[in-house]
């Protein structure tokens, strides 16, 4: 991987002045994955916080050749551009010594919900291209409703706690592993918050021949209800405590890129974020068990898949 130093002469592909909030971990994650390479990149983004905030018309923050996909297809789209260019390439209609990379970016709805399929067909079908989800937990530039990215007890505009329930109901979709059961090339999980770890998954997923996808958090100040300035911290908080694990599964093989030298309960993450306030209430203690223990299992179950490999 390249150095911190090397890195930091980079162009940026994605400039300042773009609209998106104060410590939105989608912007640092674009950054970071942008940053891992050095070859031209086309960029597809979903309808969501991210493109609208940077592509404001007549204005745009990106450095590269852009598409605005819908909230459903970004996938398709980029996948269509690239067996376009590997066309192009074999007709000798296109030359250069570096080759061109494809990147599709979108956010939790646009990726575990609406573009499912799209994103499912691109990858099952072989092509040269990165997907890369980066991941809120709810639909945030609609104004905060829940996805199934999702956490469990989260509180959002439409599933608002209450006398009938206390947030979000069900367990999030596990995405990754998801992605993992379609057998493709290279699968990994990041958090910001690691950067060098992130840098190093990215480069990897653009070097692979064939799709690839990465599962990023990203967090959201405004729906999460945390200070702008924790976004790094949150995210680390969420690794600690397994909430978020880091991993890879490169050619079929599980690997946990890191494991906390002191496992933290998953109450230290949920109670410093405003959508989970509800949970410590006395009546809601025996739902932050549960949760302490879907997350509990998930860990021990990527545990005894890598270990397994």
């Amino acid at each position: 991987m390249a150095t911190l130093k090397e890195l930091s002469t980079r162009p940026e592909r994605l400039s300042g002045g773009h609209r998106l909030c104060a410590g939105c971990g989608a912007s640092i994650v674009v950054r970071q994955v942008l940053s891992a390479i050095e070859n031209p990149v086309v960029v597809g983004c979903a309808t969501g916080c991210l493109e609208v905030a940077t592509t404001i018309y007549p204005y745009t923050a990106w450095e590269t050749p852009f598409i605005h996909n819908a909230f459903e297809n970004s996938a398709a789209t980029i996948s269509g551009v690239e067996a376009a260019y590997r066309s192009l390439k074999r007709q000798g209609k296109i030359k250069g010594d570096k080759e061109v990379k494809f990147v599709a970016f979108g956010g939790d709805g646009g990726t575990y919900d609406i573009g499912f399929q799209s994103l499912s067909g691109a990858m099952e079908r072989g092509h040269n291209m990165v997907y890369v989800c980066y991941d809120n937990g709810a639909y945030m530039n609609t104004g905060i409703q829940r996805s199934s990215a999702t956490p469990r007890g989260a509180e959002t505009t439409t599933s608002p706690v209450g006398s009938v329930i206390p947030g979000k109901t069900v367990n999030r979709k596990d995405l990754t592993a998801i992605m993992a059961a379609h057998d493709i090339a290279y699968v990994a999980q990041a958090s910001p918050h690691r950067w060098n770890d992130l840098v190093s998954k990215s480069e990897k997923a653009f070097n692979i021949d064939g799709p690839a996808f990465l599962n990023i958090l990203a967090p959201c100040p405004r729906g999460w209800r945390v200070p702008a300035e924790d976004t790094i911290d949150i995210s680390k908080l969420a690794t600690e405590t397994c909430y978020w694990p880091l991993f890879e599964v490169e050619h079929g093989k599980w690997k946990v890129s890191y494991k906390p030298r002191d496992k933290r309960p998953v109450s230290e993450w949920l109670f410093k974020q405003g959508r989970f306030r509800h949970l410590q209430r006395p009546e809601n203690a025996a739902l932050v068990e549960e949760i302490q223990k879907y997350v509990d299992r998930k860990w021990e179950e990527l545990l005894k898949r890598a270990e397994a490999e």
